[in-house]
């Protein structure tokens, strides 16, 4: 009965808006990327202009952080696409932001202290 419902949901949602985005943003995840997606909850990126590590985590603002070299949270970023978008494009876009044209996605995002609990508090998607 279980397993029944458990598909039964996971079949409803991925027909909602959110659903299709969070199936699109795992397709242009690379295999490494899906895995972190799936077992911590936040994906890594590498900047393409810098090759600066970013985290990106659940959400539409302030989920995206630049990491130290030890890979903890250094600075947290906030940016996003103009419009209402599901959680998955706004997270898709920030990827291909910070991949393609990371320059031009920090000259606009407002930069703030991560603090643990910023992130903690993200959900697990997907």
């Amino acid at each position: 009965m279980r397993a029944t419902r458990a598909l039964f949901v996971r079949h409803g949602a991925e027909r909602t808006p959110e659903g299709r985005s969070l199936g699109l943003l795992r397709h242009w995840l690379s295999p490494l990327q899906q895995a972190q997606f799936a077992e911590k909850g936040y994906f890594e990126v590498v900047g393409g202009d810098t090759g600066r590590q970013y985290r990106i985590y659940p959400g539409a603002m302030t989920n995206v952080c630049e990491l130290d070299e030890k890979g903890r949270p250094k600075v947290g970023l906030c940016f996003l696409p103009l419009g209402e978008l599901p959680i998955g494009d706004v997270m898709l876009s920030q990827k291909i932001a910070l991949e393609s044209c990371e320059s031009g996605a920090l000259a606009v995002a407002r930069r703030f202290a991560p603090t643990g609990y910023s992130f903690r508090r993200s959900r697990l998607l997907g």
